[in-house]
C-alpha cells in the first residue's frame, strides 16, 4: 500500500454512546496509528506499517466539556446541579474552551493520518467546516465562518444575529487527529444556557431544527454531512459495523 496516499476511511456509526467510552476509543486508536508512525521512521523501507483512517458519528447522553484553553468559570452549573440535571463534565485535551454534547447533534470524530491528505491544521479544520456549510446549504441554510472564531455559523455575512450551529475542537500529534466536531440538528438548546459556549458571550447558539421550524431526521443529516466530508477531503469512505 502507498503509504502516503492511503485515502480510504473506515467509517462507523457508534450511535448514542457515553462520552468517556467514545474518548476512551478515539484515544485507543489515536495512540496505536501514532506509535505506528514513530516504528515506521526507526524502520527501514521494507518494513514499513501503513496507518489507517476512521470517521466515527455518533450522539451522546447530556455532557459539558472543557478543552485545554478552557476557562473552569465557563461551566455555569456546579456539581450538584449538574447531579440534578443528569449532565457529566470531562476536562479533555483537544483544543478550545467549553461546549455542551447531547441527544439530537451530530457529532463527528476524524481519526486520521493527514500525511495521506495534506499537512496543514488550518487547512484542515476548514475543510471540517466546509463539509458542514455544504451539508447545511442542501437544507437551504446559508452558513459560514467569522473570522477568526472556529466553526459554522448562522448570520456570518451580518444577515441577522451571529449564531452558531457547529462547534469545532480538535487533538493533533505527528499529524494524526482526533476529536472533531458537533452539529446541532435537533438538540435541547437549554443546555447550552449553562456554559458560556466556546467562551463566546456575545453571540448566540443555534440548530437545524429552530432554524427550519421543523425536527430534521438526523439519519439523512449524516448521509449527506457523510458525503460531503468525502468529498472534500477525497476520501474513500468504507462502512464499518461495531467496534
Amino acid at each position: 500500500m502507498d503509504l502516503i496516499s492511503n485515502k480510504q476511511v473506515a467509517f462507523k456509526n457508534l450511535g448514542l454512546i457515553d462520552y468517556k467510552a467514545a474518548w476512551d476509543y478515539q484515544e485507543e486508536i489515536f495512540n496505536q496509528t501514532v506509535a505506528t508512525k514513530i516504528s515506521n521512521r526507526k524502520s527501514g523501507p521494507d518494513a514499513q506499517e501503513p496507518t489507517r483512517n476512521f470517521l466515527f458519528f455518533c450522539e451522546h447522553p447530556h455532557v459539558y466539556t472543557l478543552g485545554k484553553s478552557g476557562k473552569e468559570g465557563h461551566l455555569l452549573l456546579d456539581e450538584a446541579a449538574r447531579d440534578q440535571r443528569h449532565v457529566d463534565y470531562y476536562r479533555i485535551n483537544r483544543g478550545g474552551d467549553i461546549t455542551y454534547h447531547g441527544p439530537g447533534q451530530l457529532v463527528g470524530y476524524p481519526i486520521l493520518d493527514l500525511d495521506h491528505f495534506f499537512t496543514d491544521i488550518h487547512k484542515y479544520v476548514r475543510c471540517l467546516e466546509e463539509a458542514v456549510v455544504l451539508t447545511l446549504a442542501d437544507y437551504g441554510l446559508d452558513a459560514g465562518r467569522i473570522e477568526g472564531l472556529t466553526g459554522v455559523w448562522l448570520g456570518y455575512n451580518g444577515e441577522g444575529p451571529p449564531r452558531k450551529i457547529c462547534a469545532i475542537g480538535v487533538k493533533m500529534s505527528r499529524w494524526v487527529t482526533m476529536h472533531g466536531f458537533a452539529l446541532n440538528v435537533n438538540p435541547d438548546l437549554a443546555y447550552f444556557s449553562h456554559i458560556v459556549p466556546c467562551g463566546i458571550s456575545d453571540k448566540a447558539v443555534t440548530s437545524m431544527q429552530l432554524e427550519l421550524a421543523r425536527k430534521v431526521e438526523m439519519g439523512e443529516v449524516a448521509a449527506r454531512l457523510k458525503a460531503h466530508l468525502a468529498g472534500v477531503f477525497g476520501m474513500s469512505l468504507v462502512d464499518q459495523e461495531g467496534r
